[in-house]
């Protein structure tokens, strides 16, 4: 059974989010990145967009050559690919990495350096692609690199920032490990320094010459995604999640300017053109956002026309025969599991936001934003005055801001009969509120955002886990039960079985883990491959579902210790909620559906908001 509402037309964009941006005004082309696995181009001019190529996975990045028209693309399918900008084709695919790669950097005509989430460091002969070098020392995945001068600077997950001799590979400098994390660095060469940008939103400028912190700024109320430097005389560009994109002097670090804000805009993505006189930036609907770098306007936006954003998938939760789920064009969707019908959808009305989070409790929708805000409809609420003239979207329902970044998960309880809203948090809180979104108590466990929690309201007990690796139990008061050991690297997703005895656990590094919820200890542990999972439930007590970013999904039964997978969707499977019959599970997906499987990974039903291609 296949419910298409959206035909397939001319892609005037990417379907999915801009990863990553870069202005080639020799061209008047902006060339991008994109999670659907494309890289693609807008003409600055008319808007028109084209692709470029592809990969098998979603794009990280895409930087261009100083030297030659040449432009690499990092991708998560493991690879880093060099285009031919005029003639628009592939030049070569560079092979070597076995994680995802995050940053490439041109160091001349011959030689380019990539990072990648296998903690190395790679450096290539660009003339025949092999390997000259490999770079190790960063504890955990190396995020961003920039060259100047003979000498690499790279950031990693381990919170620190180095200096590396290009020809040696030796270590040069280490600042930190840092107490937040460094998701951002840019080189300043006019200054001869390096900028920091960090999660608790302090700018933080560093003396290549001297080793010295010379200035920090506290420069937002919650974590910096972006930092970038002008071309033309060092100021510094800033964004974080606070939604706010700042300009700051490169001499006295004063603020100098706010940017005009817009939903839609991916903080990671912002960077200058090559001339300065621009500010560009991807977006979550697939388009380019441009802004006057002089005096902060808002310009336009490529690909915008006719666009009410991606419907890539991000949760989806079960009630009964409801369901509800987001994603990243922001719209709430509610819909009929037997009929395999949306019957419903919700706009905030602050406008569209991403969003990563839902929970259907006790007949309400609540839904968390990348606007930090949490959203709360009745699922069953007739339609307002202010809808649609199709009367399919309601714009009435409850704004409550939260303050703790980004909301990554929701889950609902009754405590003596009274509705607690659980709300993991980027800022690594758990906020906890009733069914108004009242805010009752902060938990504050977690040195890392909060990836996933789930609640168990006969055992008074929930579990959470965290991008440090963090996995913890906890009383509904806050107070930790039980730490979990075994993962070395991010946890994405944890679920509480029925009896409330086990609790299953996924990470980047591979594994599908469980242990008993009560001593913490590991009773099994699976490796699935070389696929980061993505998203875990318990179908019962004794068999676990798997989502993973590929697509694939696995049931592995723990008694007999028997595996079944399937590739199920043509993008990541981002969650997974057990239906009430628990002999079927709804799967959403980032490739625009929502697909229904039996208890042998049969699809027996299919819910199309967006066709791929």
């Amino acid at each position: 059974m296949s419910i298409t509402s959206k035909q397939k037309e001319e892609l005037k964009r990417h379907q999915g989010p801009v990863t990553s941006v870069l202005f080639n005004e020799d061209h008047k082309k902006i060339v991008t990145s994109g999670y659907d696995g494309k890289v693609g181009s807008f003409e600055f001019e008319t808007g028109i967009f084209s692709i470029l190529g592809r990969h098998d996975h979603l794009v990280n990045k895409v930087v261009s050559s100083p030297f030659v028209d040449l432009v690499a693309s990092c991708s998560s399918d493991y690879t880093i690919k060099i285009w031919d900008l005029k003639e628009g084709k592939l030049v070569r695919t560079l092979l070597g990495h076995s994680d995802d790669v995050e940053d490439f950097v041109f160091v001349d005509e011959k030689m380019g350096i990539s990072t990648s989430r296998d903690k190395r460091i790679i450096i290539w002969d660009l003339e025949n692609g092999s390997i000259k070098n490999i770079i190790l020392g960063h504890e955990k995945d190396v995020l961003s690199i920039a060259y100047f001068g003979g000498k690499i600077i790279t950031t990693g997950d381990d919170k620190t920032l180095r200096m590396w001799d290009v020809n040696t590979g030796e270590l040069l400098n280490l600042w930190g490990p840092f107490d937040v994390e460094t998701d951002t660095c840019a080189i300043d060469t006019l200054n001869n320094r390096a900028v920091l940008g960090c999660d608790d939103g302090v700018i933080r400028i560093i003396s290549l010459a001297t080793g010295e912190i010379i200035k920090e700024i506290e420069a937002h109320s919650s974590g910096i995604k972006k930092v970038a430097i002008s071309p033309v005389n060092g100021d510094i560009l800033s964004a974080a999640y606070d939604q706010k994109i700042l300009l700051w002097d490169s001499h006295h670090f004063n603020l100098k300017l706010s940017f005009e804000g817009v939903n839609t805009k991916w903080e990671r993505s912002l960077t200058f053109s090559p001339s300065g006189t621009y500010i560009v930036a991807g977006s979550f609907d697939g388009t380019v956002h441009i802004w006057d770098s002089h005096s902060g306007k808002y310009m336009k936006e490529l690909g915008g026309e006719n666009n009410n954003g991606n419907a890539c998938f991000n949760e989806v939760s079960v009630e009964g025969d409801s369901f509800a789920s987001v994603s990243d064009d922001g719209i709430i969707r509610a819909g009929n599991i037997t009929s395999g019908e949306f019957t419903n959808e919700f706009i905030p009305a602050s406008g569209r936001y991403l969003m990563n989070a839902v929970e259907l409790f006790d007949g309400r929708v609540y839904a968390g934003a990348h606007n930090q805000k949490l959203h709360v409809f009745e699922l069953e609420k007739s339609c307002c005055s202010s809808c649609s003239s199709n009367k399919d979207k309601c714009k009435e329902g409850q704004e409550i801001l939260i303050n703790e970044g980004p909301i990554n998960t929701i889950k609902g309880i009754k405590i003596d009969d009274h509705t607690h809203m659980f709300i993991g948090c980027y800022s690594g809180a758990i906020v906890v509120t009733d069914r108004d979104g009242l805010k009752l108590k902060t938990i504050n466990i977690h040195s890392g955002a909060v990836k996933s929690l789930a609640v168990n309201n006969n055992k008074n007990i929930g579990v959470s886990c965290s991008a440090a690796g963090e996995l913890f139990s906890w009383d509904l008061n806050g107070v930790i039960i039980e730490k979990y050991l075994g993962h070395t690297a991010i946890i994405n997703d944890v679920d509480i079985d029925p009896t409330g005895q086990l609790i299953a656990s996924v990470s980047r590094d591979f594994t599908l883990k469980v242990f008993n919820i009560w001593t913490g200890k590991l009773i099994s542990s699976f490796d699935l491959g070389n696929k980061s999972l993505k998203s875990v439930s318990f179908l019962s007590a004794s068999e676990i579902i798997v989502g993973d970013y590929w697509g694939n999904v696995t049931i592995i039964d723990l008694n007999s210790e028997t595996i079944i997978k399937s590739n199920t969707a043509k993008n990541g499977v981002s969650s997974i909620a057990v239906c009430s019959d628990e002999d079927h599970a709804l799967l959403s997906s980032y490739d625009g559906r929502i697909y229904q499987v039996d208890q042998n990974l049969k699809v027996t039903k299919q819910l199309v908001k967006m066709n791929v291609e």
